[in-house]
């Protein structure tokens, strides 16, 4: 019933949004050694970092080979979302089944628990380079701001908001799930707006990440998509390409419900999660 669902949501979105080009070039893919990852980044040390949210860990890969070479957590973090990192490299990890970001620091072997921030229901976090922490607190449909471990400041949202991404110029960017938009804050959590829209196509949008140009790549889950966007393309931004066809698949070009984007140069790294293992994009010509 899931999956008919999203094969009908999938048929459902505008056909402009199926019909965009595709904006990178398949680079490359791990084996199905994950289970079910969901939002991934590149630490300060430069290796993948991805919450393997079944397994209860954070695995550590190899972003050239896609290969395992590390994890934390070891069963202890019960359906983690997300990993971000602080400007002084410790690593913040959104942990659904404890309703917590815990704060780890990874310099230590194995990386030791520093911080524990309250955040029930949570699905995404965002050590954000001002020095704060913002959470997704999903049991009350809203974004926290933490100062140590203390809520500073919290705004609502609409229910089912997953990911927090930073911007190049310190906004803060969240997908609005059931609104097929992203939405942009102020670090002081002031709304700013929107991108997105119809022409995107949004149907099921959870994670994100602003590449180096200031592009927003979406992971679209239900729409089995990677959606870019150029949010200073007009007043709610301007669409680029997808990549994906809105069918579950497994191959160059295809994905089964897609959750964590992460980018670095001209790379792209995406948690192809129904499918169990990480896929690498490339810009081609970049």
């Amino acid at each position: 019933m899931i999956r008919t669902l999203a094969v009908l949501l999938a048929l459902a979105a505008p056909a402009a949004a199926q019909g965009l080009p595709p904006f990178a070039a398949f680079d490359g893919a791990s084996a199905p050694f994950l289970s079910d990852p969901h939002d991934l980044t590149i630490g300060p040390d430069g290796r993948l970092y991805v919450a393997d949210k079944l397994a209860g860990r954070v695995a550590i890969l190899d972003p050239e080979t896609l290969v395992l070479v590390g994890a934390f957590g070891g069963g202890a973090l019960p359906g983690v979302r997300d990993v971000s990192f602080t400007p002084d490299g410790l690593a913040a990890v959104a942990v659904s089944g404890l309703g917590q970001v815990l704060v780890f620091d990874i310099a230590q072997d194995p990386p030791a628990l520093v911080r524990t921030l309250a955040a029930p229901g949570t699905e995404g976090v965002l050590a954000h380079s001002n020095g704060r922490i913002y959470a997704m607190i999903g049991a009350a449909c809203s974004i926290g701001a933490y100062d140590a471990e203390d809520l500073v400041a919290a705004i609502r949202i609409p229910c089912g908001g997953h990911d927090l991404a930073e911007g190049l110029d310190g906004s803060i960017w969240v997908p609005d799930l059931r609104g097929g938009r992203v939405l942009r804050f102020s670090p002081e959590l002031d709304y700013l707006g929107w991108v997105g829209g119809p022409e995107a196509g949004l149907i099921g949008p959870r994670y994100l990440t602003m590449d180096p140009a200031g592009r927003l790549a979406v992971a679209d889950q239900d729409g089995h998509r990677i959606v870019l966007i150029d949010p200073e393309g007009g007043p709610n931004g301007a669409v680029i390409g997808a990549i994906g066809t809105g069918m579950p698949g497994m191959g160059p070009g295809l994905f089964d419900d897609p959750e964590g984007a992460a980018s670095a140069g001209a790379r792209y790294w995406f948690a192809d999660s129904d499918n169990n293992r990480v896929v690498r994009y490339a810009i081609v010509g970049y």
